[in-house]
Parts: structure tokens; C-alpha cells; sequence
């Protein structure tokens, strides 16, 4: 129920007909008797930066979560970020502090540490592959590197990209021993598939199959299909891996933290989120 005191939680994105949090937040909210909700809101690009500081004028604002197209341009209007949206050079969340002042932080690289964590990976002085160096790529090596790796080896498409992220990882980091320039998997304890491809069968794969090892925790970004071809294959090589939309689910909990609100499970965000697909299902 919707009153006087209720937070709001600004989804801000454009287009927005594809947004899945209020779908997630919003059963919890309710379940949980917390008075927040999260609402979408379609912003185009040209009028996103004075609409992002006319948000937070609202003395009801809990924060907001940032989606495409925006994450980028937020890094660069905000007052502060936080080191893994600095690295990234993107942010996903915004709160307002006790001064007025704005600060952002990027969480697609921790929902997936998280998932991995809890899966039993121990990344303390681990090594880890991260293929992409886009916002996500960029976001998961930041993650990777605060959760404690030993090293770190970045490749892209874009070799400038790869080489820009590993000298801010380096300048956060400096005993974090970073390499770019090659994709080959084998030897690493995770590898991580942040780019499209082997997401459908007959794609060209992020890198050597071949290379992996059966022992290697292989990690994925896509959520549009849940079993890649890339993970299938790493599956079959007997790796244990993680599906990306486990990053989803894992980083929820992650941002209610952030806006400090009670926290919970991704388990009890799952099924919430399965009743209200369900819901939308019967009704639509």
C-alpha cells in the first residue's frame, strides 16, 4: 500500500518496457512490510543529467538504480564514486548522504562474486580470466580484484579497452599482478565470459575450450539464455559454473544494503520474482 511515507526507489532507463526490478523489489517490499517501491522511469539520453539531479530533489528518494543507456554518463555526474564504479567507469546506484551529496556504486560485479562465493569458490589469492572489458567485464575484475585475487588477466576484442582497465585495476590495486593481451583459459581458477559471445550454438566461443581445465569455475554474463553454449561446453569439460542470471539475483541483496534497507536471500528473491512472473502470466 502506497502512502504518505512511502520511499521511492527510482528505476531510471530508457526504454523501460523491458525492466525486471520492479517485478523483484516490489513483492519483497510488500512481503517484508517495508514502505519503498520501486518505479520505473523512461528518461531519454539528452535530458538524463538534469533529470538525475531533479530526482534527487524529492525529499521521499531512497536512491535510484541506474540501467542502459545511462550507466556511464551517471560515473561522470555524480559527486562521488565509490572504487569498483570508479574502475568500471560506470555506476548502477545512487544515494543521496546526510550532506545532499551524491554517491554511486556499481554492483553487477558483486552480484557475481557473491554467486561464485557462495557456490565455494575461494578467490583469496586466486587467478582469474575475465574476457570483455566493457561496463560489465570492467565491473566483475573490479569486484574480483577487492574480493582479494592474487592475478588477474584481462582480454578484449579492443585491446585499449583491456589495457585501460588494467591500469586503473593497477592504480586501486598495486599488488594485484595484472596481464592483458590473451584469452587462453588454461591454468586459471575462474574464468569469466563477459562478452556475447557462445551465447547460441554454432557462435564463435570467447576462447579455446580446449584450454580449459575440468578443475576451472567458469562464469557467464548473459541472462537472455540461461545454459550458453559456452557453459554448456564448459560443462561437459566438467567445469562447475555459474549462469548469468545468478549475478542478477545475487547483487539484489547487494543494493538493498547500499539504500539500507533489511537485506535477504537471492533464494527468496527467486521464488518472489517466480510468483510475480506467474501473476503477470494469469493476468495478462
Amino acid at each position: 500500500m502506497i502512502d504518505g511515507n512511502t520511499e521511492i526507489i527510482a528505476h531510471i532507463g530508457f526504454p523501460t518496457h523491458a525492466f525486471k526490478a520492479p517485478m523483484i523489489y516490489n513483492p519483497w517490499f510488500e512481503k517484508s512490510r517495508v514502505n519503498a517501491v520501486v518505479v520505473p522511469m523512461g528518461c531519454p539520453a539528452q535530458d538524463y543529467p538534469d533529470f538525475l539531479r531533479s530526482v534527487f530533489k524529492l525529499a521521499n528518494i531512497r536512491g535510484a538504480l541506474i540501467t542502459m543507456p545511462h550507466k556511464i554518463t551517471t560515473a561522470g555526474l555524480l559527486d562521488e564514486v565509490l572504487p569498483t564504479a570508479a574502475i568500471a567507469g560506470a555506476c548502477n546506484a545512487v544515494r543521496r548522504l546526510a550532506d545532499g551529496r551524491l554517491q554511486g556504486d556499481m554492483f553487477d560485479g558483486e552480484g557475481f562474486v557473491r554467486g561464485v562465493l557462495r557456490k565455494g569458490l575461494q578467490l583469496q589469492g586466486a587467478r582469474a580470466l575475465v574476457a570483455g572489458s566493457g561496463g560489465v567485464g570492467s565491473a566483475i575484475a573490479a569486484s574480483l580484484a577487492a574480493a582479494g585475487l592474487n592475478a588477474i588477466s584481462l582480454y578484449d576484442i579492443n585491446a585499449a579497452s583491456a589495457q585501460g582497465l588494467g591500469e586503473r585495476l593497477r592504480a586501486h590495486y598495486p599488488k594485484l599482478a595484472v596481464s592483458t593481451g590473451s584469452n587462453d583459459p588454461s591454468g586459471f581458477d575462474l574464468v569469466v565470459n563477459a562478452t556475447p559471445m557462445g551465447m547460441n550454438a554454432g557462435d564463435p566461443m570467447p576462447m579455446d575450450i580446449a584450454r580449459l581445465d575440468s578443475t576451472t569455475f567458469v562464469g557467464e554474463v548473459v541472462m537472455k539464455t540461461e545454459m550458453t553454449a559456452f557453459l554448456a561446453a564448459a560443462k561437459a569439460r566438467g567445469c562447475p559454473v555459474q549462469v548469468g542470471a545468478d549475478m542478477l539475483f545475487e547483487q539484489i541483496p547487494a543494493y538493498l544494503e547500499f539504500f539500507g534497507f533489511p537485506s535477504t536471500t537471492p533464494d527468496v528473491l527467486r521464488s518472489m520474482a517466480r510468483l510475480s512472473y506467474e501473476e503477470e502470466g494469469a493476468t495478462s
